[in-house]
């Protein structure tokens, strides 16, 4: 279990009180959002999730200096389309002026929030005084938010862990940058339960959510984040830590069905059946377009074999699925997997609570470059 195995409630028969939750003038549908995700949360992904009740989301995090200089992050990251709001595009860098000029060309982009990612733990990222280094340094990061606030009379927010590390040093660093946040009025704050030395191992500390909360200024809206994986893990944190919405990160990745099953949840009924082979099947080549429409068919073709074998753990072939997609090449090879596996229909299978090695190991937040 990703948190207290202690504390337990009906999930299935008693509907949750839902408080309402806010980014700046958008209620949320749902108090739930799809994280951004490297290599993963593009247009595409983001599309599919909204269609399958997913109400808000981010982007991958963009470099300030790539968005300033034009370039393939600009070109590929930063789009949108009519359907892809409200969203929030999620910028990562060390400058305060840069990252402020940056933050205007996403507003010029569409984009209705400025997200700052001061919670990445990538090594390269951390090198570059980037991400969760941040919650090393308060003293720049208060510089970049101000700096940022300056430049952009718009939304904000703002992706944290609960600290660098375990030590009270860094408590204290992350309670000087949470409450700047909460000071500039930034219209959400997302808190990651781990601590960036933690990376993705060991489990995220939802208790500290729960205080978090507690101590959250009324008006502030507080994303809880860490090990939500399924439906139930979504409820889970949302009822025992009191957070105002749950940030879905992994958990959404090849299951954009999980914001439906959070929403029937809520309501007090039954988790829904898993998406069956035909509604697979559906989600994948309407991913599949979008991804054309990002990358054009060659790119889209390499691009959708990660997403693909994602998708595959709801098959009930899914070790099979998962080893033809990872060896995909071209669209050829693509719908050959598709024509093999999924032009019959019958039931999909859950996705657990336990994420596979791979998922620790290879999703990560480096920034798209």
């Amino acid at each position: 279990m990703p948190n207290n195995p202690a504390i337990s409630f009906n999930s299935r028969t008693t509907p949750a009180v839902v408080r309402p939750c806010r980014v700046g003038p958008f209620t949320l549908a749902i108090p739930a959002m799809q994280a951004g995700l490297a290599g993963y949360s593009d247009m595409a992904m983001r599309c599919v999730a909204r269609r399958r009740g997913c109400p808000y989301a981010v982007t991958e995090a963009l470099l300030d200096q790539v968005l300033l200089r034009g370039g393939r992050g600009l070109e590929k990251g930063a789009v949108l389309c009519d359907e892809d709001h409200p969203v929030a595009g999620q910028l990562m860098g060390s400058e305060p002026e840069e990252l402020a000029r940056a933050a205007k060309v996403l507003i010029e982009c569409g984009f209705d929030v400025i997200d700052l990612n001061f919670a990445c733990p990538v090594r390269k990222v951390m090198g570059r005084c980037r991400g969760g280094y941040l919650l090393s340094d308060p003293e720049t990061a208060i510089a970049i938010m101000r700096r940022v606030r300056d430049a952009v009379p718009g939304l904000l927010s703002i992706k944290l862990r609960r600290a660098l590390n375990d030590t009270t040093q860094a408590a204290e660093w992350f309670d000087q940058v949470f409450a700047e946040a909460c000071a500039l009025e930034f219209a959400a704050i997302a808190v990651h339960g781990r601590t960036v030395e933690q990376k993705y191992t060991g489990l995220a500390d939802w208790n500290f959510l729960t205080g978090l909360k507690q101590r959250t200024p009324a008006g502030v809206t507080l994303f809880g984040s860490g090990d939500v994986f399924t439906a139930e893990d979504a409820l889970r944190m949302y009822q025992t830590t009191g957070v105002d919405g749950v940030w879905i990160a992994r958990g959404a990745i090849g299951n954009p069905w999980i914001f439906n099953e959070f929403a029937a949840l809520l309501r007090g009924e039954p988790l829904p059946a898993p998406p069956t082979i035909h509604e697979q099947r559906h989600a994948l080549l309407e991913h599949f377009r979008l991804a054309v429409d990002i990358y054009g068919e060659a790119l889209a073709s390499r691009q959708m074999r990660k997403i693909a074998i994602k998708y595959s753990k709801l098959h009930p072939n899914g070790p099979v699925v998962w080893r033809e997609f990872i060896a995909v090449k071209n669209q050829r090879e693509w719908d050959e997997v598709m024509a093999r596996h999924y032009a019959v229909d019958g039931a999909g299978v859950r996705v657990g609570s336990v994420p596979d090695a791979e998922d620790v190991c290879k999703v990560s937040c480096e920034p798209a470059a």
